[in-house]
């Protein structure tokens, strides 16, 4: 499903792959890659794409929680803070093929269980990734 306006485009330039190097467009992030060892790699100082995307997901579905609480009148009563695990592996279904799976494990210290897992059920329905990923990614979501 498409949008129907660009409000942001983020760009980014990667070189080299696993073992390369990334930068965005605007010089703000510019990071080392580097292959971890479970993946026949050198597990060197860089970061990986598996950790760029649990950083990005957590960050994006804690935002999608703000949002959904917010139109909900509901005053977060602690911080909100996301345990995001993103794996890499073959998909059974399709020879040679990869593909990852995500789990986010949900904090919002001081609220009631049930209602937090109304929250992050409204949020996983609003989050650019869990719509982006819907379908296609297994994505576990779990309250703390």
């Amino acid at each position: 499903m498409a949008i129907d306006k660009a409000l942001y485009t983020a760009q980014a330039k990667s070189t080299g792959g696993r073992a390369g190097s990334t930068e965005s467009s605007d010089g703000r992030l510019k990071l080392q890659l580097s292959t971890p060892k479970e993946l026949g790699g050198d597990s060197g100082p860089g970061t990986n794409p598996e950790q760029l995307f649990a950083a990005g997901y957590s960050a994006c579905f804690i935002g999608a929680i703000k949002a959904v609480a917010g139109r909900q009148g509901l005053k977060l009563p602690g911080e909100v803070s996301i345990q995001a695990s993103v794996a890499i592996g073959p998909m059974t279904a399709k020879e040679g093929a990869f593909n990852i799976a995500a789990t986010l494990q949900v904090s919002v210290p001081g609220m009631e269980r049930a209602a937090l897992e109304a929250l992050v059920a409204a949020a996983h329905e609003v989050c650019p990734y869990s719509n982006a990923t819907r379908g296609n990614v297994d994505v576990v979501l779990s309250v703390a």
